[in-house]
C-alpha cells in the first residue's frame, strides 16, 4: 500500500465521486479508479459501494477513511518536522481578509510574519 492510494481514496470519499475526486487530485479518472481497486484488492474487501455514478462508504470504507485522514496528516506533520530539523523550515500561512484589515492590519501583520520566518 503506497500513500497515494491512501490520497486518492480520501478524495473519492470526500467527494462521493471518483471522476470529481479525479479532478481534485489532478489525475485521470481511470487511474484514480485503478488504484481504489488495486487498494480494494490488496486489503481483501470492499471500501466503497457504487451506486451509479456516486460511490457510497461501506462500513469498512468509515473506518479506514479516518485511519487513513490519520496517516495522512502524520505523514505530512512529519515531512514538516524533518524540514525544520534539516535546516529548510516551510510554514504556510492562510489569511483571510476584508477591507478594513487589508488596509490597517495586513502589511504589519506580514511583515512580522515574514520577519519571524527569517529568524526560525
Amino acid at each position: 500500500m503506497e500513500l497515494r492510494h491512501l490520497r486518492y481514496f480520501v478524495g473519492v470519499a470526500e467527494t462521493e465521486n471518483v471522476s470529481r475526486a479525479a479532478l481534485k487530485l489532478h489525475i485521470s479518472q481511470p487511474a484514480v479508479s485503478r488504484q481504489i481497486r488495486d487498494l480494494e484488492d490488496e486489503i481483501g474487501f470492499p471500501l466503497l459501494k457504487r451506486v451509479g455514478k456516486s460511490v457510497r462508504l461501506t462500513d469498512a470504507g468509515r473506518v479506514f477513511l479516518n485511519e487513513a485522514r490519520a496517516i495522512l496528516k502524520n505523514t505530512s506533520e512529519a515531512v514538516l518536522k524533518a524540514r525544520v530539523v534539516g535546516g529548510k523550515p516551510e510554514a504556510e500561512l492562510h489569511v483571510g481578509d476584508f477591507p478594513l484589515a487589508a488596509a490597517r492590519i495586513m502589511p504589519r501583520l506580514l511583515r512580522n510574519y515574514k520577519k519571524a520566518m527569517t529568524n526560525v
